[in-house]
C-alpha cells in the first residue's frame, strides 16, 4: 500500500533537488568547514590488543550547538578481516543501536578520569592486523586504514587542507567527518534510494538515509530502508581490491559524495565504524554478512511465484486468480491478500461479508493440498478502537510508544492509530500473541510487514476530532483527518542541522511519528526512528518461528543493517514505466549486497498502468529476480499475467525457466544463508577485473555464472549486451554460443523472448519445473555442464544443497538435508564427471535422480570408443541410456566475420543416477586434438 501524500513526479522532485543543491549547502562545490576539529591527549594499548585514546576539542563553536570537549576513540581487529574504529563522548553515554538488536562486540566502558598517564601507553601511532592497518595524526586528530599487502589507503579522514571537507566534528546533534577518495574508485550501496544513473554512486547526487515512506518512484530520495554502508571497488594494474566500509549509525544522515571525497553529516549517535577488507566483492559480502547476520534462510515455496493485488474486494475474486493462473497454465505458488481480507482495515481481523472464515478456511485447506501458500500484510499502527481485541490487550500491556506519556496518536488506515514500541519486550510478547491468535484464526503461510517506516498520514501532536468521523468512510483513506498540531518545541523536533528528509528537507517527524515521542527505558523516536522497521522484522520472526516451528517467511518495507537475517523485501511502490524497469535492476542488485538477497519489485509496476509491452518486458525480468511478484494498486487495472494473451506466453516461458533453475535458486538460498552471497549480483562480483562492468547496470548475474540480458526499452526486438571475457551458452536455445573476448553483442530479443546465458566452467542443476514448486521439486534432474567453447583442457564445477525446507534451520547434520558437489573434467580427449555427497539420505529417501547430463562446448566428433558409469563400461547401444549431440552456432562468426567455429552439445539421457548417492562417468570421445 502507499500513501500518495509522498508521491511526487520524478522530474519534478529532481528539479526540485537541483533547486536545492543551488542553496543547499551540503551539495555546494565548497563546503563550509566548522571548527579545527580535536587533538589526541592520551592514548594506551587494550588488554586485547586494541588502541584506548582520548581526543579533546581544538576551538569550540556554537556552530550547530556547542562542541562535546572530550571524545573516547577506540580501536580494534575484531577478526582478520574487520577493523572498528568507535568514537563517542567520553564523558556520557550516548545512543547506539542496541547491542541487544544488533549483536557485536561492547566498546569499553567511559573512564571516569582522564589524563596523560596511562599503564600502556603507545609508542606507535598505528596498528597492524592481518589484513587492515589503522594509523593516526594526533594534531588535528585524523585517521586512516590502509591495505597490509599493498599499502593502499582505503579511508583517510584527515583534510590536508583540502577544500572538499574539514576536520571531524562532535556535537551533541551534529557529527560530521570525511575521508578521501581516489577518484577512480567504483562505490556502491548507502541506500535506500532511486538511482537514476545506476548501480555505482554518482558524484553529487544527494544520499540521505532515514526510513521513510515515500514512492519508489522518487529519484535520488530517502526511501523505506537505512543502509550506512558502501562497497568501494578499486582497480590497480589490472588487480581488483574491494573493501567495505559501515557507518553503523541509525541517526537520520545526509552522506556526500564528491568523486573525491566521501563526507558524513549525521544528527546524533557515535561514529561507530567497521572496514571490512574483502578484497573480493564475495568476500566482503561474506565479512559483512558475518557481522550483522546471516541472510534468512528461505522455504523453498517462496521461490516461486507470487500474485498479490491491493483490491481483491472478496474471496471470490482472490479464487478466481488462483484458478485463472492454472488455466493460463502459468506458474503460481502464493496468493496474497493486502488489506482487502481485513475488517476495517484493522491487523489481525477478517472481514465477516468479503472474507468469511468458513470459507476462506476451505478456500486454503484447498490451496494448501496442491502446495500452494496464502500470505496477508499486516500495518503496524492498532486501530484505536475499544471494542477491538487486539488494542485492548495493547493497551492492557502498555505497549506504544509514547508521547507525554500517553500512547502516540497517529492516522494510518484503520483511522486514528498507536504504534507498537518493538524497543518493548513486553512488545515483543504481545506481538507474537497476537500473531498466534490470528494464525489460530486463519492459518497463514507467512506474513508481510508494510508501512513500518514507520508512516503516518498525519504530523505532530493529534487528538481524535469530536463530531466527526475520522475517516469519514468516503474519498481516499489516506487524508489526515485527526486535529493535529505541529511539534517545534524540542530540539529532537527541530534539530539544528535539517537534513535532506523526503529531497525536501522537510521536517523530520513529517508524516511519521513525532521524533520526541518516546519508547522503551526513554529512548527517543529522534534515535531509534530508522530501526522500527527492523525491530518489527524481529519480532515477527520470533512469533511465527514459535507458532509451529517452521521456517518463517516475512517480507518487510523498512529494513536497516542486519534486517536480511529475519525477512526478506521488495522495493516498494513503483511505477508502471519503462525507467521504473530499469530502476529495478538496481534496487535489487543493491539489496543484495546489504546482507537482504530476497528482493524484488512490484512486477509491470505497482501504480497504474503498465502497457501490454511493458508487461511483456517486466515479467521476462521478474522471473528473474530472487522474489518475484506481481503486485498492482488499488486504483490500477487489473494486470495479473493472464489478463494478456502475450504476457501469458512470455510469462509461460519465463517462469518456465525459473521452476526448472529451482534447485539452482534454493542452493544460493543456502550459499547466501552460509557466506552472504547474494543471489542477485552485478557483473563485477563474478568479474571483478574487467572494468568495463564496474557501472553495468541493466545485465545481472544470478549467482556466479547465469547472466540476465533483457529488453529495457519500449519497442525493441533486440538488446545490446556486454558479454565479459569467456564462453557463454544461451540457456533457452543451448545450440547458440558466444565466445567473447570482452565485448558487446546484439542479441534477438522478440516480444517473448529474455536472453539468460551461462558461463563456461559450470555445472548447473536444473529440474524439469511444473506449475507449482511442489510439483517441480519432485522432478528428474539435469546437469549442464559448460567447459569453453572448443577447449582441450578444462574444469566445470557446481554444487546443489536440498532440505526440509520447512525446518527453522538450513544446514547439514540435521539429518534433513544432503550437500552435492559437482565436478567435471575435460582432459586429452576423455570427459569426467562425478559427484561429492555430503549426509546422502535425505536425497536418498526422497528418491531424486540425475536423469540426464549435457556437455557444452565440446570439439571435434561425437565418436564415442566408451562410456563408463561407476567404473563399469555402458553400450549405449545395448542400454537405455541415449547418447546424441548437435552442432552449436557462435554467434561472433556472423559478427566477426570470421570463418565458423565448430563445437559440440552432448547429452547423456536415460541415466539413472542418484542424488544422493556419489557418482562418477566417464566418455572418450573422438575429441580433436
Amino acid at each position: 500500500m502507499f500513501s500518495p501524500t509522498y508521491l511526487l513526479s520524478s522530474s519534478t522532485l529532481y528539479v526540485l533537488l537541483f533547486l536545492l543543491s543551488c542553496f543547499y549547502g551540503g551539495f555546494s562545490s565548497a563546503p563550509t568547514k566548522i571548527g579545527k576539529g580535536y587533538r589526541l591527549i592520551s592514548a594506551e594499548e587494550t588488554p586485547e590488543g586494541g588502541f584506548l585514546c582520548h581526543l579533546q576539542v581544538k576551538q569550540k563553536n556554537n556552530i550547530y550547538d556547542p562542541d562535546i570537549p572530550l571524545l573516547q576513540l577506540y580501536v580494534k581487529h575484531e577478526t582478520g578481516d574487520r577493523l572498528r574504529v568507535h568514537i563517542t563522548d567520553a564523558e556520557k553515554q550516548r545512543w547506539e543501536v542496541p547491542y541487544n538488536l544488533l549483536p557485536r562486540e561492547q566498546p569499553p566502558a567511559l573512564k571516569q578520569t582522564i589524563g596523560r598517564s596511562r599503564k600502556n601507553p603507545l609508542t606507535v601511532s598505528e596498528l597492524a592486523g592481518s589484513e587492515l592497518i589503522f594509523s593516526f595524526i594526533a594534531d588535528p586528530f585524523s585517521f586512516a586504514v590502509k591495505r597490509k599487502s599493498n599499502g593502499q589507503t582505503l579511508f583517510n579522514s584527515s583534510s590536508g587542507g583540502s577544500d572538499s571537507f574539514g576536520e571531524m566534528v562532535f556535537k551533541d546533534q551534529y557529527l560530521e567527518i570525511s575521508t578521501q577518495l581516489p577518484k577512480d574508485a567504483s562505490l556502491y550501496g548507502l541506500g535506500e534510494n532511486t538511482q537514476p544513473h545506476g548501480i555505482k554512486l554518482y558524484p553529487n547526487d544527494p544520499y540521505t538515509l532515514y526510513t521513510t515512506d515515500v514512492s519508489a518512484i522518487n529519484l535520488n530520495t530517502d526511501l523505506y530502508g537505512s543502509h550506512p554502508v558502501y562497497m568501494d571497488l578499486r582497480n590497480v594494474g589490472g588487480q581488483p581490491f574491494a573493501h567495505a566500509v559501515l557507518l553503523l549509525n541509525s541517526n537520520g544522515m545526509d552522506v556526500f559524495y564528491r568523486g573525491n571525497s566521501l563526507t558524513y553529516k549525521i544528527i546524533g549517535g557515535v561514529f561507530d565504524f567497521y572496514f571490512f577488507s574483502g578484497p573480493t566483492p564475495l568476500g566482503v559480502v561474506d565479512q559483512y554478512t558475518s557481522f550483522i547476520g546471516r541472510p534468512a534462510p528461505m522455504p523453498y515455496w517462496s521461490l516461486g511465484f507470487h500474485q498479490c493485488r491491493w483490491g481483491y474486494h472478496n474471496l471470490s475474486v482472490v479464487e478466481d486468480v488462483v484458478e485463472s493462473y492454472k488455466k493460463a497454465q502459468i506458474p503460481l505458488d502464493v496468493i496474497w491478500n493486502d488489506d482487502d481480507h481485513m475488517d476495517g482495515h484493522k491487523d489481525f481481523t477478517l472481514n465477516p461479508v468479503n472474507y468469511p472464515r468458513p470459507k476462506l478456511l476451505a478456500f486454503l485447506d484447498k490451496i494448501h493440498s496442491r502446495g500452494m501458500k496464502y500470505i496477508v500484510i499486516i500495518d503496524p499502527g492498532i486501530g484505536v478502537n475499544s471494542s477491538y481485541g487486539v488494542y485492548q490487550r495493547g493497551i492492557a500491556n502498555d505497549v506504544f510508544i509514547k508521547y507525554d506519556g500517553e500512547p502516540y496518536l497517529a492516522q494510518v488506515w484503520p483511522g486514528a492509530v498507536n504504534f507498537p514500541d518493538f524497543l518493548n519486550p513486553k512488545t515483543v510478547a504481545w506481538w507474537g500473541d497476537e500473531i498466534r491468535r490470528f494464525h489460530e484464526l486463519v492459518p497463514v503461510d507467512g506474513l508481510w510487514i508494510d508501512m513500518n517506516e514507520a508512516s503516518n498520514f498525519c504530523s505532530g501532536k493529534c487528538t481524535i476530532p469530536k463530531g466527526k468521523q475520522c475517516p469519514s468512510g468516503t474519498g481516499p483513506g489516506w487524508i489526515c483527518c485527526l486535529d493535529c498540531k505541529n511539534i517545534t518545541k524540542t530540539r529532537w523536533d527541530d534539530p539544528p542541522y535539517k537534513i535532506n528528509a523526503s529531497g525536501l528537507q522537510v521536517p523530520i517527524g513529517f508524516k511519521t511519528i513525532a521524533t520526541s515521542a518516546v519508547h522503551y527505558n526513554g529512548v527517543l523516536e529522534y534515535d531509534a526512528h530508522s530501526l522500527y522497521g527492523f525491530s518489527q522484522a524481529i519480532a515477527t520472526h520470533k512469533a511465527l518461528q514459535g507458532l509451529e516451528g517452521k521456517r518463517p517467511f516475512i517480507l518487510s518495507r523498512s529494513t536497516y543493517v542486519g534486517s536480511g537475517k529475519y525477512a526478506a523485501h521488495w522495493t516498494g511502490d513503483n511505477k508502471g514505466t519503462w525507467e521504473d524497469l530499469k530502476y529495478s535492476i538496481t534496487a535489487v542488485l543493491n539489496f543484495g549486497m546489504f546482507g537482504v538477497p530476497m528482493v524484488g519489485a512490484d512486477i509491470c509496476g505497482f501504480y497504474p498502468a503498465p502497457t501490454e509491452e511493458l508487461c511483456n518486458r517486466w515479467i521476462e525480468v521478474g522471473a528473474f529476480y530472487p522474489f518475484s511478484r506481481d503486485h498492482a494498486n488499488y486504483y490500477s487495472p487489473r494486470q495479473e499475467l493472464y489478463q494478456w494473451k502475450t504476457v501469458t506466453k512470455s510469462a509461460q516461458n519465463a517462469l518456465g525457466m525459473r521452476y526448472k533453475l529451482l534447485p539452482y535458486l534454493y542452493t544460493l538460498n543456502y550459499l547466501a544463508h552460509t557466506s552472504g552471497a547474494p543471489i542477485a549480483r552485478p557483473l563485477f562480483f563474478s568479474f571483478p577485473a574487467y572494468k568495463e562492468c564496474y557501472g553495468l547496470s541493466t545485465q545481472f548475474l544470478l549467482g556466479s555464472s547465469l547472466m540476465v540480458s533483457p529488453v529495457l526499452e519500449k519497442g525493441k526486438t533486440s538488446v545490446k549486451a556486454l558479454f565479459p571475457p569467456g564462453s557463454w551458452y544461451s540457456l533457452f536455445d543451448m545450440t547458440q554460443t558466444i565466445v567473447s573476448k570482452g565485448q558487446y553483442f546484439t542479441l534477438d530479443a522478440p516480444l517473448h523472448v529474455v536472453n539468460v546465458h551461462l558461463y563456461q566452467n559450470t555445472i548447473l542443476p536444473m529440474q524439469q519445473g511444473g506449475m507449482i514448486s511442489k510439483e517441480a521439486r519432485m522432478t528428474p534432474f539435469t546437469l549442464i555442464v559448460t567447459f569453453p567453447a572448443g577447449a582441450r583442457e578444462a574444469q566445470a564445477k557446481g554444487n546443489l544443497y536440498l532440505d526440509n525446507d520447512e525446518l527453522p534451520e538450513m544446514k547439514l547434520g540435521n539429518g534433513y538435508s544432503t550437500h552435492v558437489d559437482l565436478y567435471a573434467t575435460l582432459k586429452q580427449g576423455s570427459v569426467k564427471i562425478w559427484s561429492e555427497v555430503q549426509e546422502g539420505k535425505f536425497a536418498l529417501d526422497k528418491g531424486w535422480k540425475i536423469e540426464k547430463i549435457t556437455v557444452l562446448g565440446l570439439s571435434g566428433s561425437v565418436d564415442t570408443s566408451g562410456l563408463e558409469i561407476n567404473g563399469s563400461p555402458v553400450a549405449t547401444g545395448a542400454s537405455i541410456i541415449e547418447l546424441t549431440s548437435v552442432e552449436q552456432m557462435h554467434l561472433q562468426d556472423v559478427e566477426d566475420g570470421v570463418g565458423k567455429k565448430k563445437s559440440l552439445i552432448v547429452s547423456l539421457s536415460g541415466l539413472n543416477l542418484y542424488v544422493g548417492k556419489k557418482f562418477d562417468m566417464s566418455m572418450k570421445m573422438g575429441v580433436q586434438g
